[in-house]
């Protein structure tokens, strides 16, 4: 096997595991390469919004498992809740080994802090009435990655160049790119009102790493993009960020994972349990 990279720290988000389009083998392949100090899940890494006992494939439950032995070898794991999986945040702040469960988080880097949230808090469309139409527009998403799935199936076969429509149909949209614009510009605004050398978030599945300036001083604003379309993470050593993107093309890791199988289901349900 080759040789984990060792990093300070590992960002992701918005994994969505329990949906159709969610790269949890990918994801999985991943997490097997890195031997982190901290990983940092940044909310919506359990889609329950979209929940069903009738689809939770064997590569979504690894993923779990993959991070449950990284917290029993000594990784620091921090579980940020986000708004696909606010269900959790009910029992924020509880702690078991090695894992921390939150709503924000703040990050230390030497003389340094970061501001790590999800960013839905910035979404008014996630709160309130809204959020039926946020949960319904979530399952539209869900089958639109499934449906672009099959067309890239087809287009590859075909040694054609994939496409995602939910990217073109967000590029195309003046709103939809006004938004995150917006959404960024905010969490930045709000993070040099407090003082953060970095702001951190998810949640918009559009990855970023760049600095923001505004009339009272500048910040770092980074994002975790997601692992539906993009297949991305901030990976964070020696002080510096990058953005870490997966290549489909990379060789899929196998390895059995000790945990027992049946132990993950129990654990999932126990948490799943509302």
């Amino acid at each position: 096997m080759n040789q984990k990279r060792a990093l300070d720290v590992v960002i992701i988000s918005d994994v969505h595991l329990g949906t159709y389009g969610c790269h949890a083998e990918e994801l999985l392949s991943y997490l097997k390469t890195i031997q982190p100090k901290k990983l940092i899940l940044n909310g919506d890494i359990i889609d329950i919004w979209n929940f069903s006992k009738r689809y939770f494939p064997k590569a979504h439950m690894n993923v779990i498992r993959r991070i449950l032995k990284m917290a029993n070898n000594g990784v620091e794991v921090i579980y940020i809740t986000g708004n696909h999986d606010d269900l959790l945040r009910k029992y924020t702040d509880l702690e078991f080994g090695n894992i921390k469960l939150v709503d924000k988080y703040i990050l230390e880097l030497g003389n340094k802090r970061a501001w790590i949230f999800h960013g839905d808090i910035f979404d008014t469309t996630t709160n309130g009435s809204a959020k039926i139409i946020a949960k319904l527009g979530g399952k539209g998403y869900d089958l639109l990655i499934l449906l672009n799935r099959a067309i890239n199936w087809l287009l590859e076969k075909a040694g054609k160049e994939k496409m995602s429509f939910s990217k073109k149909i967000k590029d195309s949209v003046k709103k939809a790119v006004s938004w995150i614009n917006n959404f960024e510009t905010t969490a930045a605004d709000l993070a040099i009102t407090q003082g953060f050398d970095y702001v951190i978030c998810g949640h918009i599945h559009k990855q970023q790493n760049r600095i923001i300036t505004n009339e009272k001083g500048e910040v770092h604003y980074l994002n975790s993009g997601d692992w539906v379309e993009n297949l991305t993470a901030l990976e964070n050593n020696m002080d510096t960020w990058k953005i870490y993107k997966h290549s489909n093309n990379q060789e899929i890791i196998s390895e059995e994972i000790e945990i027992e199988l049946d132990t993950s289901y129990s654990l999932l349900n126990k948490i799943l349990a509302f």
